[in-house]
């Protein structure tokens, strides 16, 4: 790998913000001082320091994006992609962890850990995942028990049951504001929820995975690598 590209995916800035570092000296690869940008290293082997503090290698990243409404979640696609919307890590060869359709905004968690995207998506894990949505009709509490039991999707698949709280229910305007906690992930999955019970989601956002909640500094396109605490939320 690059030194420069090593460093900017470390947090050390941009590439230019890199070049400098080397110019004034400041970065040694096995304790040689070293100023060109493009040498190559073997990260998991040699040691990286900067300014006197060794840069340690992380073989897996875990970020947080808040996906905006027409991005793909996908690595690769014709239209934008989320993985598009990352400008540094490109060399961990993200994923997204689970799928939002291209309409629907929130959080999503891009890694390489394949584990980690197994543990989270498997239905025998029981990760939860929390959405807000407005809906096209008037939510009720026999609404809350349908959910309660799981519903009946137009391919036949009977849903794992979901946790449906009413946030707001306008009876004139025959509009709801909800949040729905469910721990599957199939295709268009709250959207067909609700078109069984005859109802359309015109809005729909994920604000928390398990126990993490979407960071609400993060505008919409913005990213950020998660703590290993907040890994553990997701996780548990």
């Amino acid at each position: 790998m690059r030194l420069d590209k090593f460093l900017s995916n470390h947090g050390l800035g941009s590439r230019k913000d890199v070049k400098l570092l080397l110019k004034k000296k400041f970065v040694r690869v096995n304790d040689v001082i070293v100023t060109k940008s493009d040498i190559k290293i073997n990260p998991e082997q040699d040691e990286i320091m900067v300014q006197g503090e060794v840069i340690h290698f992380e073989p897996y990243i875990y970020l947080m994006l808040n996906k905006p409404a027409g991005v793909i979640s996908s690595t690769q696609d014709k239209e934008r992609t989320v993985i598009d919307l990352i400008t540094n890590y490109q060399h961990y060869e993200l994923h997204p962890v689970g799928r939002l359709d291209k309409d629907t905004e929130g959080l999503l968690i891009l890694t390489n850990d394949g584990n980690f995207t197994h543990d989270v998506l498997s239905p025998k894990k029981h990760v939860n995942k929390t959405y807000y949505a407005r809906i096209n009709g008037l939510v009720t509490n026999e609404t809350i028990m349908q959910f309660a039991q799981g519903v009946t999707l137009d391919d036949g698949y009977h849903t794992m049951p979901g946790e449906l709280t009413i946030i707001s229910a306008d009876a004139q305007n025959m509009t709801s504001e909800i949040e729905l906690v469910i721990q599957e992930g199939k295709f268009h999955q709250v959207k067909r929820m609700f078109e069984a019970v005859n109802m359309k989601v015109t809005y729909l956002k994920r604000i928390k995975m398990g126990e993490l909640l979407l960071d609400n500094n993060l505008a919409k396109g913005d990213y950020r690598k998660l703590t290993q605490d907040e890994i553990n939320l997701v996780r548990n």
